[in-house]
């Protein structure tokens, strides 16, 4: 079985080649790449188009096992697939929590219906209670790619310290969702005047980025990988920054509410704005968004999506008092993108950095390998696709 992709315009990040060429694939598989190719069993008009490899999402809440109510891994990447994600990384809060190697295996069974490559992110603690370590070299072998308590952070230096050390050991990250919950309990939204107008506890941003530099020196003195999860500050990027120059193992990853909205977008008690982290300032959105993009095309940072479906309840347009409104990261309500959205929003967010634009915001998917059927949520209609490597986006 092969496939001619013509004309569309190729991005291949990895040996830096862009040019309008035709892509033939054949039995899944790129098999040549340049301009005027002609014999396959079928063609595809990519003209006007970008293909790219696919995307991968660092940061995905596919909410199994236990919320199936709120999404599946079969749901969750369906939508990756029609963003172009071919691969997700999931994050342990399920219920149970993935603390288990068991569970690590569950997630990444045939019978989820997975059509995406899942990589989950195990649990860093028993439970994510910040108590006692994991078995990280247990999850490792069952798949983990990295751990965390992602929602919840290690706040004892000491097991941090560990943490890092076994995780260096593994060859793994630790993935540190930055809050100091000491300085943040009870709290609804970004400390400043629009937390003060609506009479909320706001959340410092010195209290993300004294837990990011706190970290940046454990990962020094252990030389394990830190990852900085949604992060969403100044302080916290400028560290991150500072560490990297000083060649310490420490990564971080922003997300496109971040980078597009502010605290003052909760208007008067608007949820569908309530994040964690939660939308900073327009001086913490200046401060990052240009470094977050530089740092992205030079292969120095990552944009992750926070892709955290809750259900129809917990996602009210309903005015009700934002400190008791249940706490949203990415989803495919409005004011935020899911993962079918997602490419459309980092697109966005680099063309207005650079000041290009390239036409329409929409995008389309063709894949490579064993005949599936997907939603196309652009059109509201059923179409064709086959999985694989490549994903094509209106240039």
């Amino acid at each position: 079985m092969s496939l001619l992709i013509k004309g569309g315009r190729v991005l291949d990040p990895a040996s830096g080649f862009d040019a309008v060429a035709d892509v033939l694939l054949r039995d899944g598989r790129v098999a040549e790449v340049c301009a005027n190719l002609k014999g396959a069993d079928e063609t595809f008009d990519a003209r006007g188009l970008i293909v790219a490899p696919g995307f991968i999402d660092l940061h995905v809440h596919l909410r199994e096992p236990g919320q199936f109510h709120k999404e599946t891994i079969a749901s969750g990447t369906a939508a990756a697939a029609a963003g172009g994600f071919t691969s997700v990384c999931c994050m342990p809060n399920t219920n149970p929590v993935n603390d288990l190697p068991a569970i690590t295996r569950w997630m990444q069974a045939p019978e989820r219906g997975a059509v995406v490559n899942v990589f989950p992110i195990a649990a860093a603690t028993q439970s994510s209670a910040g108590e006692r370590l994991t078995d990280f070299a247990a999850l490792r072998r069952a798949g983990a790619v990295a751990v965390t308590d992602d929602g919840k952070p290690i706040l004892d230096p000491q097991l941090m310290r560990e943490a890092l050390r076994q995780a260096a050991a593994l060859g793994i990250p630790v993935v540190q969702h930055a809050e100091d919950t000491r300085a943040t309990a009870n709290t609804s939204m970004h400390d400043g005047p629009t937390a003060f107008r609506l009479g909320l506890r706001g959340i410092s941003a010195d209290s993300e980025a004294r837990i990011v530099t706190r970290d940046i020196e454990l990962a020094r003195e252990t030389g394990g990988h830190l990852h900085v999860a949604h992060l969403s500050t100044a302080a916290a990027l400028d560290a991150v920054r500072d560490a990297k120059r000083r060649n310490i193992r420490v990564t971080c990853e922003v997300t496109p509410h971040h980078l597009v909205l502010t605290d003052e977008d909760v208007g008067d008690y608007d949820t569908n704005c309530k994040m964690n982290p939660p939308l900073r300032s327009a001086a913490d959105r200046r401060g990052v968004r240009p470094r977050a993009v530089r740092d992205h095309r030079a292969g120095d940072g990552a944009g992750a999506g926070d892709h955290a479906p809750l259900r129809k309840r917990s996602s009210s347009w309903s005015p009700v008092a934002l400190d008791r409104a249940a706490s949203r990261a990415t989803s495919t309500r409005p004011r935020a993108a899911g993962l079918h959205h997602l490419t459309d929003s980092h697109r966005r967010i680099v063309r207005d950095e650079s000041g290009a634009h390239r036409g329409p915001q929409r995008s389309r998917r063709v894949d490579a390998g064993s005949d599936r059927r997907r939603h196309d949520f652009r059109s509201e209609e059923e179409v064709d696709v086959r999985r694989g490597p490549l994903a094509l986006q209106v240039a």
